[in-house]
């Protein structure tokens, strides 16, 4: 019988990384974390607890688990480069970057043949919520490592969704950011035509919420992130262009007509590159500003009444 997790390193302490794994601590899983930028891994140990790595080697030295997230999937592949030495058969490797799957399903294969298995378990619900151990968790892989994986899991959500094989969980991460991030960009032009014709953008934010047009992003982004020009939500610009990008591939690659995900994409990616690097998903309504000419919540000239 397969051993229960208790020694887990843990590779990429970013916004979402650094609340998850001092849940994980909370939890009383013994906690290794690493990450690139020089300093990081060392500062969680000291203010939150846990050992702090040297590199993404030496902390997966010894572990039952190794849990990764990292801004893309090339990076994750540079990282199960360096770690797969040190991983003893019956290892587990959990992935919950919002990956490509393609290249999660090769990671996979490429781990079994040690004895290592891998799934793919992204998240969603923000840093809100994973400070708060309630993130939605998306997992992919074989029942039997998602039930080894299972208290470690849930230690850092209250929702596990098992969507299929190694790459189904990252697959419906991409396409829960398609929707997500559809909701956004229409939400934002409603809101600019509103302000154009005379509406108050703040109340027509209260009356989509009492209404069918209600969605994520007027109920927790266009107060909170847009009208009060804070753009601080704590998810890239550039990360939710690259998981639109994964949406679109997995519709190419289903021969799925998607006219609006390749539309929607289309807007991610130019807000990205114009606004330049470093920008909050949620300054995409600057861009939407810089198209229709006028900031929400300034004074229209000569607006019907």
């Amino acid at each position: 019988m397969t051993a229960p997790l208790r020694r887990l390193g843990f590779i990429g302490i970013g916004n979402m990384g650094w609340p998850m794994a001092a849940n994980l601590l909370k939890a009383g899983f013994d906690v290794t974390v690493a990450d690139a930028r020089p300093g990081r891994a060392a500062q969680f140990a000291r203010e939150i607890g846990g050992r702090a790595a040297q590199d993404a080697a030496d902390a997966a030295q010894n572990a039952d688990a190794v849990i990764t997230i990292l801004p893309t999937s090339a990076e994750v592949a540079e990282v199960v480069a360096a770690i797969k030495p040190g991983l003893a058969p019956g290892a587990l490797v959990i992935e919950m970057s919002s990956g490509a799957p393609g290249v999660t399903k090769t990671l996979a294969e490429g781990l079994a043949a040690g004895g290592v298995a891998l799934i793919d378990a992204p998240v969603s619900g923000g840093v809100p919520r994973a400070r708060s151990g309630e993130l939605a968790i998306l997992a992919g892989g074989e029942t039997a490592a998602l039930d080894r994986a299972g208290p470690a899991l849930r230690a850092m959500g209250t929702s596990i969704h098992h969507c299929g094989a190694v790459g189904a969980g990252q697959a419906m991460k991409a396409l829960n950011n398609l929707v997500s991030a559809g909701g956004f960009l229409i939400g934002i032009e409603a809101l600019l035509i509103g302000q154009k014709f005379g509406l108050d953008p703040a109340l027509m934010v209260d009356v989509l919420n009492a209404s069918t047009g209600m969605n994520n992003s007027t109920q927790k982004k266009f107060k909170q992130f847009v009208l009060s020009r804070r753009f601080d939500a704590g998810f890239g610009l550039d990360l939710m262009a690259k998981d639109l990008s994964i949406a679109l591939e997995i519709g190419r690659q289903s021969a799925a007509p998607a006219p609006f995900a390749a539309l929607c994409r289309e807007m991610w990616a130019s807000a990205a590159a114009v606004l330049g690097p470093g920008q909050d998903h949620t300054a995409l309504a600057r861009f939407s500003e810089q198209l229709a000419g006028t900031t929400l919540g300034a004074a229209e000239k000569g607006r019907e009444g």
